[in-house]
């Protein structure tokens, strides 16, 4: 049988991108598998805490809590708060809505949209759950400092804002 080689050609080491970048490629590659993994262990923790104690799933929270704390809340405002589509949204707050906690009224302001509220079941079980999300997160994240925690949240929050600007860069006018 022959043997098939395969030869790959790469540009030279000084203009390869991470060589310019300071090599910071193999760096930026371990926090990306870091963060993907830290993000999927966790919110598979606090939803599975969730399901078992109260059969619901982690979006339902998150877009409860949302709905709570925001007036005149649409489907549209869900999903630019937690960077998700609007059909995604819609789909998860149909769920929520044949579950029996949110409805659906009328939009005065625009009659493409609804304003969603929590009903009373909704608005009785959000303290529960969020209870409930609390102690996961605390089991899980609570060995940080106060310090460490500001720190994290502040670098994740310019993460995201450079990733939304750079979003808008590349939207043509």
């Amino acid at each position: 049988m022959e043997g098939i080689e395969y030869s790959v050609a790469m540009p030279p080491r000084s203009q390869r991108p991470a060589d310019r970048a300071g090599d910071d490629g193999p760096e930026l590659r371990v926090l990306f598998s870091q963060m993907v993994r830290l993000e999927t262990e966790l919110w598979d923790a606090v939803e599975g805490r969730l399901r078992t104690d109260h059969g619901i799933t982690l979006p339902f929270f998150e877009f409860m809590q949302i709905m709570s704390r925001q007036p005149n809340c649409r489907v549209q405002d869900i999903a630019a708060e937690l960077s998700i589509t609007v059909g995604g949204t819609s789909k998860i707050v149909d769920r929520i809505e044949a579950a029996g906690y949110c409805s659906r009224h009328a939009n005065p302001g625009d009659r493409r949209s609804s304003i969603l509220t929590l009903t009373p079941a909704g608005k009785r079980l959000l303290p529960k759950i969020t209870a409930t999300v609390d102690d996961e997160l605390c089991a899980r994240l609570g060995s940080l400092s106060c310090r460490s925690l500001a720190q994290l949240i502040e670098t994740l929050t310019r993460l995201r804002a450079s990733f939304a600007a750079a979003d808008r860069a590349d939207t043509p006018a």
